[in-house]
């Protein structure tokens, strides 16, 4: 199993799942549909929340006590958060053709931050693989304590998911035909050339990533967040995933952030993944994980081997198994995906990124059946 879901909680943390993916949804519809409900949710928002977080780092609503600060303060936090954002109101600028938004150069942002959202989680891969090695001399895995308070068990995984993520990037195709839905109140930034192919490819890649890097969050950031806009794009949103990606990630980056506790110690707390071999049998909670995590790190010790030692005390067994399994899924579904790609482009002897390659495919064409003229 991939989850630890066969304790006392199991039903509350299905339960805390469907109101994540529902919640999402629903979010996203409200920031897409008008100009307004984007405005409000992925620019008034966050506003106001950067705010609040200046304050809380001032003191000011509980201090160190706040849950932001004391839970949420690691930098990783923080800059999936404004780097969704800031794609979120990128993607907003040129569906609704405001300011630069109207320049064809600028339809290369999305790729951009795409690309440079990948490349954050592919540095955090390769740090779990070296801090993994640094302990063991070798890539076979070893516990170590991250800044975010987390037990992480790297090893060869992370640097198979680090390179699927590489390939994922040139995934991207047709990256500068960006069009508008013509929706009466023109809703959507439409991808045509961003297809299934590459939504598979990254969404394998991109949960195996929050599966060993963010392993006690991972039942909502890898799982209902993933599925949230693929649900969006196969049934009613066709050819808008990476602006569905971006909003549902923005939304529960916020939530998040401001939230901590829902995912942490709540009775929706977030299942515990296979790695923690034998935790959730013996009554570990993530909070138990992040308590000793957390005190471990701020002692200077979270990359040595004390880490293993009271991982080890704790009654938990590392099971890599899962991590390995999709790291190989992630690293073929992306091979693949890339493979198709240059099949096609030389065949059409037309080149992949500023040219369409899935055209004449089903999806490509439900996309553009939903774009201006």
């Amino acid at each position: 199993m991939l989850f630890q879901l066969y304790s006392d909680h199991a039903l509350s943390q299905i339960i805390g799942w469907v109101l994540v993916f529902c919640g999402l949804i629903i979010m996203n519809e409200i920031g897409r549909r008008t100009k307004q409900g984007g405005i409000a949710v992925f620019v008034v928002i966050p506003v106001i929340l950067t705010v609040y977080f200046i304050l809380a780092h001032m003191g000011m609503f509980g201090g160190p006590e706040n849950p932001t600060v004391a839970y949420m303060d690691g930098w990783f936090h923080y800059f999936k958060l404004y780097a969704a954002d800031i794609g979120c109101v990128g993607f907003m600028m040129i569906k609704y053709k405001w300011g630069i938004g109207k320049e064809k150069w600028f339809k290369w942002f999305p790729w951009f931050i795409v690309a440079a959202n990948i490349m954050i989680a592919n540095v955090s891969d390769m740090e779990s693989a070296l801090a993994a090695y640094a302990i063991t001399g070798d890539f076979s895995g070893a516990w170590w304590a991250s800044n975010e308070g987390v037990f992480i068990y790297g090893g060869w995984w992370n640097l198979a998911n680090a390179l699927a993520g590489m390939i994922n990037i040139f995934c991207m195709t047709g990256c500068v035909h960006l069009l508008t839905s013509k929706d009466k109140n023109m809703s959507d930034m439409i991808w045509p050339d961003m297809t299934i192919w590459f939504i598979v490819a990254y969404d394998i890649w991109n949960f195996e990533y929050t599966y060993v890097n963010l392993p006690t969050h991972t039942w909502y950031c890898g799982v209902a967040l993933l599925l949230a806009p693929t649900f969006a794009n196969a049934l009613w949103n066709k050819g808008a995933w990476i602006q569905n990606r971006a909003n549902t990630l923005a939304i529960w980056c916020m939530w998040a952030q401001v939230v901590p506790a829902f995912q942490l110690s709540s009775r929706f707390a977030a299942a515990l993944p296979s790695v923690y071999g034998g935790a959730t049998a013996n009554g570990i909670t993530t909070m138990d994980l992040y308590a000793k995590a957390i005190d471990l790190f701020n002692a200077g010790a979270g990359k040595t081997a004390q880490a293993g030692e009271i991982i080890s005390q704790m009654g938990i067994t590392a099971d890599p198994r899962a991590q390995g399994v999709v790291a190989i899924l992630a690293l073929a579904a992306n091979v693949i995906c890339i493979s198709v790609i240059i099949k096609r482009s030389i065949e059409m002897g037309k080149n992949p990124y500023s040219n369409d390659v899935f055209a004449g495919t089903k999806d490509y064409e439900e996309a553009m059946a939903r774009a201006e003229a």
